[in-house]
């Protein structure tokens, strides 16, 4: 018995869906409501963002995990799973299925890993609703009370990121609709770093105001590094995402030579046509091996650069005195990023690897932003500074 064709949007789920999503952030919500009773409103925010934030980084790594099981289609219709909101309604489409193809994209556990990746996307969905609303109903408070910090607490910057969830969402429909595209599960993977730099600048922002704690101001050539830094970890996590959805992790099972060779045979070209179908060129034929070395040698040869920045990046950091504690995780997970670069290819890239590996890209997302977020150019803070000094000295004058 063949499965039938199954419809691609189906939105007969999508309440059932919703109300498990508010369900999942209700568990959040109440833990830091309960956590921060007798604090401001300002607190609870902060203490709000930064749990959002941690479970945000938390569905990255899922969202890794079910890409690298070859769960992505574990569903194969969108946002529920055969019209059903649970793998449990679909189990006979399900079964019917995996009979056809018992190593294919549709099995009963891989559509549980899909379905919970959705159920916790729903769920981090709402805790962003969450926050936007607080956050302007707190800049309500503060303007009417005609508190001097309204100015700094930004409703716009949580009201970003709950459009920017949103464009996440249809990707993620997209990633299932377009059968594992592999431009589109790229640019759904970047959506999830630039997720969390949105989050993670909103948080430090958050910290600052409730801490009453102004940003470190950095000497011009740092923050310019960490400019720097950021643009190269962001290009690198576009590059590891086009190896992992076209998988060319195996490309060269060697190191530092691939394939015996410091530069075999690769054609840039054909890998680097971004608009073509999961294992296809745009002409329909298969992407040759020579594509697929390539992609992954691209990877590799940015990563020494990468390394390299965020080394002399840590070292001149801690030098200087300045973001120490950024400092010294860039140092970690720039390390960490090497170890499990490496196990991916002389261990045949182990699910723990590679999900390690996503990880740390994350994470070095999220610290360069941290590190952003704390600090000012010195330039700006001293100007700033000298314009307060100056009109404080016209009061006392006056």
């Amino acid at each position: 018995m063949q499965p039938q064709p199954q419809t691609l949007y189906d939105l007969a789920p999508a309440l059932e869906l919703m109300a498990l999503g508010l369900a999942i952030a209700g568990l959040p919500l109440a833990w830091v409501w309960r956590k921060n009773r007798g604090r401001t409103p300002a607190a609870r925010l902060q203490a709000l963002a930064v749990l959002t934030l941690f479970l945000t980084f938390d569905l990255v790594l899922f969202g890794a995990f079910t890409r690298l099981t070859d769960s992505g289609l574990g569903c194969p219709d969108w946002p529920g799973c055969y019209g059903s909101a649970s793998p449990v309604g679909a189990r006979a489409e399900i079964a019917v299925a995996q009979a056809a193809m018992p190593t294919g994209p549709v099995t009963h556990g891989k559509a549980w890993v899909e379905m919970i990746h959705r159920y916790l996307a729903s769920g981090v969905g709402v805790l962003i609703i969450a926050l936007t609303l607080l956050a302007w109903r707190e800049r309500a408070r503060l303007r009417a009370a005609g508190a001097e910090r309204q100015a700094a607490l930004n409703p716009w910057c949580p009201t970003a990121t709950l459009v920017w969830v949103c464009l996440q969402g249809a990707f993620g429909a997209l990633t299932v609709t377009m059968k594992l595209f592999p431009a589109i599960v790229t640019l759904h993977l970047l959506g999830g770093v630039v997720l969390l730099a949105l989050l993670c600048a909103q948080a430090q922002r958050m910290t600052q105001i409730v801490r009453d704690q102004p940003p470190e101001p950095l000497p011009a050539r740092l923050r310019t590094a960490l400019l720097v830094a950021m643009a190269l970890v962001v290009l690198q996590v576009l590059l590891g995402g086009w190896v992992s959805t076209n998988y060319a992790v195996l490309a060269c099972a060697s190191f530092p030579q691939c394939q015996g060779s410091w530069w075999p045979d690769m054609a840039f070209a054909e890998g680097f046509t971004l608009w073509r179908p999961l294992g296809l060129r745009a002409d329909g034929g298969h992407i040759s091996f020579a594509a697929l070395t390539a992609i992954h040698y691209a990877h590799r040869l940015v990563a020494y650069v990468v390394l390299a920045v965020l080394g002399l990046l840590a070292w001149a950091l801690l030098r200087t005195g300045h973001l120490r504690a950024q400092a010294r995780w860039l140092a970690a997970l720039a390390l960490a990023q090497l170890v499990t670069g490496l196990s991916n290819v002389v261990l045949g890239w182990p699910l723990a690897a590679a999900v390690l590996h996503t990880g740390g890209a994350a994470a070095l997302v999220v610290v360069l932003t941290w590190a952003l977020a704390a600090s000012r150019p010195q330039a700006a803070f001293s100007t700033r500074a000298a314009e307060a000094a100056a009109s404080s000295a016209q009061r006392v004058s006056a």
